[in-house]
């Protein structure tokens, strides 16, 4: 049995009961147990399918950074926001929005209803 990374006491203990839970959906995956201080350690693999079977559900944030050409409309500028992100935030005509700048960078939040 291999000693426990974090206390150094326990044994590592394998277990099929490893809870892991990502935005509200809670994951059962294999791994080991420390026998002292209780803390757990999902084996690789499975860590790696929760990720995979989460991104599938679209609850694993991703780093997002777009390119999108400006369009102009009348005397002003504007840009399309795609239909995945579009879902993702519930957007709509509806849905109002703030626009901040801080330093060089532009900042676009839905506003709460």
């Amino acid at each position: 049995m291999r000693k426990c990374l974090v206390c150094e006491k326990g044994n590592l203990e394998k277990v099929e009961d490893i809870i892991l839970e990502i935005s509200g959906y809670v994951f059962i995956v294999l791994g080991e147990r420390c026998t002292s201080c209780r803390e757990e350690f999902p084996y690789p693999q499975e860590t790696e399918r929760t990720i995979l079977v989460a991104r599938k559900l679209g609850i694993w944030p991703e780093p997002l950074k777009l390119y999108r050409h400006l369009s102009r409309s009348g005397n002003g500028l504007v840009f399309r926001i795609p239909s995945d992100i579009e879902r993702q935030f519930k957007l709509n005509e509806k849905v109002e929005i703030s626009i901040s700048k801080i330093g060089n960078k532009m900042i676009i939040e839905p506003e709460s209803a």
